[in-house]
C-alpha cells in the first residue's frame, strides 16, 4: 500500500492540513505519518471500511484526539496554538452521537452554537439572534424553530444540529457520518443542506460509509484503508473497479451518472477469490 499525499488544484487553496500525523489508541498507532490538504470551500468525503481510521482523522484534524508525531496546521497555523474560543471560531465539529436535554427546541439548540462567540463582556446582542434566524432559514427549520427536538424527524433533528454548527459561524464543518441511522429521504436532507453550505463558501468535510453517497455529494473523496490513504481526488478521477475492491473486498460495476458525472456502483457483490491452479483441472 502506497503513502500518498493529497494536494489539492493549486487554484484551491487548503485551509485544513495534516502534516506526516500519527494518531494511536493506546500505544496502537491508527493513523500512520499521514500527509493531507482538503480543498477550501469543497465538500471532502472521507471513505473507507469500518475501523480504518476514518473517525480517528476526523478527531485528529479537530484537535480532540492528540498526535503522536506530527501536526495539523490550520490556515498555515499549527493547530495547537489556537486558544479553544479562538479554534470554536473557527472550525465546528459535529460528532456522530449527540444528544440534548430533553424539551430542547430546535432554536434553543441553535443558540448553543453562539458560546464561542459569548464572553464576560459580550452577551446575548442582536447580531447573535440575526444570526441564529439565518442558520435556521438556511437549515430549513424556521416553520419548527420551536418544536422539541425529540418530536422532530431524524432528518430535521440532524439539520437542526448541523444549523447550530452553522450559527457558529465558522468557515469549516467537519462531520462525523452525519446520516447514520437517517432514511433515504431524510439523509438527502441533510445532503442537500451540505451542498448548500459549500455553495456558500464552507470547507465541509464528512466521515461517510457510503460510497455511492460519497461519489454523489462530494467534490473530493479521501479513500482510507488501515490508516493510510489509497486514493484522493475527484470520485470520477479516483474510484474504480479495483479500489472498490481494496476497499471493501467487493466486485461492482461501475457506470456515470448522466446528471452528475459522479460514478455509480451497481450489481455490488462479494468478491470471488481466485481459483487455484488444480481446481481447474
Amino acid at each position: 500500500m502506497n503513502h500518498l499525499a493529497y494536494d489539492p488544484p493549486a487554484d484551491t487553496p487548503s485551509p485544513l492540513r495534516a502534516h506526516g500525523l500519527t494518531l494511536a489508541h493506546g500505544r496502537v498507532p491508527v493513523i500512520r505519518d499521514l500527509d493531507l490538504a482538503l480543498p477550501r470551500g469543497r465538500v471532502t468525503a472521507i471513505v473507507g471500511p469500518n475501523g480504518c481510521g476514518k473517525s480517528t482523522l476526523l478527531a485528529g484534524l479537530a484537535r480532540l484526539h492528540a498526535p503522536e508525531a506530527g501536526r495539523v496546521t490550520l490556515d498555515d497555523r499549527d493547530i495547537r496554538d489556537f486558544g479553544a474560543r479562538e479554534l470554536a471560531r473557527a472550525l465546528a465539529l459535529l460528532p456522530q452521537s449527540v444528544t440534548a436535554p430533553e424539551g430542547l427546541t430546535a432554536a434553543e439548540l441553535i443558540r448553543f452554537g453562539r458560546q464561542p462567540h459569548q464572553g464576560w463582556l459580550r452577551q446575548w446582542s442582536a447580531e447573535d439572534a440575526r444570526v441564529v434566524k439565518a442558520a435556521l432559514a438556511a437549515a430549513d427549520l424556521e416553520a419548527l424553530s420551536d418544536r422539541p427536538l425529540d418530536a422532530m424527524s431524524g432528518g430535521q433533528r440532524q439539520r437542526a444540529w448541523i444549523a447550530m454548527a452553522i450559527a457558529q459561524q465558522t468557515s469549516l464543518l467537519l462531520l462525523d457520518e452525519p446520516t447514520t441511522a437517517l432514511d433515504l429521504g431524510h439523509a438527502i436532507e441533510v445532503f442537500e443542506l451540505v451542498r448548500d453550505l459549500a455553495a456558500a463558501g464552507k470547507t465541509i468535510v464528512m466521515v461517510l460509509h457510503d460510497l455511492g453517497n460519497a461519489c454523489r455529494y462530494a467534490d473530493y473523496l479521501v479513500a482510507m484503508r488501515s490508516g493510510e490513504i489509497v486514493a484522493a481526488g475527484a470520485p470520477s478521477e479516483v474510484v474504480t473497479r479495483a479500489l472498490v475492491h481494496e476497499l471493501y473486498g467487493v466486485d461492482c460495476t461501475l457506470l456515470t451518472d448522466p446528471g452528475t458525472g459522479a460514478p455509480m456502483l451497481t450489481n455490488v457483490r462479494r468478491a470471488r477469490a481466485p481459483k487455484s491452479a488444480s481446481a481447474d483441472t
